[in-house]
C-alpha cells in the first residue's frame, strides 16, 4: 500500500487526522489490484468445484463398472469377429476412466489451493485469473494471457 502524508488541512471531527491523507488512502485502496479472491468468492468456487468433483467421481465409477462388466461377461471372452469391437470399447473406457482420474486430481488440487487461499492466482504471472475462466475451468492455474504465451 502506498502512503503519502502531507500537512494540508485538519479534520474538524477528529483533530490531528490529515484529511488529504485519508482521501488518498481510500483512493489507493479502490484502485489497488487484488492479489487474491475474498473468502466469500473462494467459498463460491469451493461449492462449484465440489459439485464438479462429485459428478466426476460418479462418472469414474460408471466407467469402472462398465470395464468390470466387460471383464466378467462370458460373451466378451469368446474370441471371434467381434473381438476388435470389444477391445476398442475396452480401450475407450480405460481412456475415459484415466481422464476422469486426472480431472478428479486437478479438482482436488484446486480445493487445496482454496484452503490455502491461493486459488485463482496465475502460477506464471501472479495475477488473478478471471472469474469467467475459473467458472468455465475451475481447476485452471494459468490466466488466459499466460496460457496463450505458452
Amino acid at each position: 500500500m502506498f502512503w503519502l502524508s502531507l500537512n494540508v488541512g485538519r479534520s474538524k471531527a477528529q483533530p490531528g487526522i490529515n484529511v488529504l491523507h485519508i482521501k488518498l488512502q481510500l483512493a489507493m485502496n479502490q484502485n489497488a489490484e487484488k492479489t487474491r479472491y475474498s473468502d466469500e468468492e473462494l467459498e463460491e468456487f469451493r461449492v462449484l468445484i465440489q459439485g464438479k468433483l462429485d459428478k466426476a467421481r460418479k462418472e469414474l465409477d460408471f466407467y469402472l463398472d462398465q470395464l468390470s462388466e466387460m471383464a466378467d461377461n462370458p460373451d466378451a471372452k469368446v474370441k471371434g469377429l467381434d473381438d476388435g469391437i470389444g477391445t476398442a470399447e475396452n480401450e475407450r473406457l480405460t481412456s475415459m476412466a484415466s481422464r476422469q482420474r486426472k480431472l478428479i486430481q486437478h479438482l482436488d488440487n484446486a480445493l487445496i489451493r482454496i484452503q490455502n487461499k491461493v486459488y485463482g492466482v496465475c502460477r506464471e504471472t501472479g495475477k488473478l485469473i478471471s472469474k469467467e475462466r475459473l467458472r468455465a475451468v475451475p481447476h485452471a492455474t494459468l490466466s488466459i494471457d499466460a496460457k496463450k504465451s505458452r
